[in-house]
């Protein structure tokens, strides 16, 4: 200092008690072990959809994930004991883990998903259950049947904070949405995902190499079958479709009894005042031009925008897969094509 006195000392309570700035997450790096061992358990379920635990280290501005393990799935029983099975589960495998010195700190999860359907109200509470102790986590989405064309689909998601601050207060009116100009966009960020091996296992995986010059990932893009990806796709596109429709109906219901309501509003308030002139007249007291105990003037309650939000989110994925895809199969199409010219 320029004064030449040290700066001054900090108790511990002091150090506590001071506010951690949390710097959000730029990258998800995924250890290769870490990535096999959920595609290995997302397939080998398939078509049931699973869930695991990641974990792993948060330094700076990168998610480490480091370690994961699976969560029991057993069909048949009670949801609650099903929960409590899963909770106790969790903390025994947490605990062998820090016993034989793995860390065992919690990022979040990993969770399977058929066609890119996972933006639904569940994943929100899972991310609100999560950050209740853990200030950055992420959702690891594996999935398995668009793998299956040659693309390794597998992203990492969290919650804008926007729209965390937002879904707490459970206000999605319409002005409330406008006010903090959110749409249906801002409600996940997906973070970008780094695949690392340490020195050793890429040397490793140097020598195991085959001298192949393709390999297996390379033969599934060259596979010329596009009817069951697209027809799946396209078939829940329509079911999304019929979903927002449902959804706009009940916007209309509400703006025709709102519309109705305001207009038997004029009418009383026109009737009242004729009242009031003919009260004062007769030099009577004016009756008030307000009565809360009135039906019509009890608030209609508007639905809430968060389905028709997620349903949206979840037609730009759908349309985004076919746009994708349709591209890549045409490409082979021709390429097809001036093989059999030739």
């Amino acid at each position: 200092m320029a004064d030449g006195n040290p700066p001054p000392m900090r108790s511990f309570a002091q150090a506590a008690s001071t506010e951690e700035i949390v710097v959000p997450s730029r990258v998800v790096q995924i250890d290769g072990l870490v990535a096999l061992k959920i595609i290995k358990h997302c397939k080998e379920c398939m078509p049931a959809l699973v869930t695991g635990q990641l974990l792993g280290l948060d330094i700076g501005s990168i998610l480490e994930v480091t370690n994961c393990f699976p969560f029991p799935s057993r069909g048949g029983e009670e949801e609650d004991e099903v929960e409590a099975d899963g909770a106790n589960y969790q903390l025994e495998m947490m605990r062998c883990l820090r016993e034989v010195n793995v860390d065992n700190n919690t990022v979040g999860w990993y969770q399977s998903t058929y066609m890119g359907s996972f933006q639904t109200v569940e994943l929100i509470e899972t991310f609100l259950n999560y950050q209740e102790n853990i200030k950055r986590c992420v959702c690891i989405i594996y999935d398995p049947l668009r793998s299956g064309q040659g693309v390794l689909a597998l992203k990492a998601l969290k919650l804008s904070d926007a729209f965390m601050e937002l879904y707490r207060t459970q206000v999605f009116t319409g002005e409330k949405l406008r006010e903090k100009n959110m749409t249906w966009k801002d409600i996940f960020e997906e973070i970008p995902v780094k695949i690392s091996n340490s020195a050793l296992v890429s040397a490793l995986m140097t020598e195991l190499e085959s001298d192949a010059p393709a390999t297996q990932c390379d033969f599934d893009r060259l596979v010329l079958s596009t009817n069951p990806f697209m027809e799946k796709n396209l078939e829940f596109l329509i079911e999304c479709m019929d979903d927002l429709s449902m959804e706009q109906q009940k916007f209309q219901y509400y703006y025709r009894n709102l519309s109705r309501q305001q207009v038997q509003q004029q009418a009383w308030l026109q009737k009242r005042r004729a009242e009031n002139a003919a009260r004062r007249l007769s030099g009577e007291e004016p009756l008030p031009e307000e009565d809360p105990n009135n039906p019509i003037f009890k608030p209609l309650l508007e639905p809430s925008r968060l389905d028709s939000y997620l349903i949206t989110n979840q037609i730009a994925n759908y349309c985004g897969q076919v746009n994708g895809f349709a591209g890549q199969s045409l490409s082979k199409m021709y390429l097809m094509d001036a093989f059999h010219a030739d």
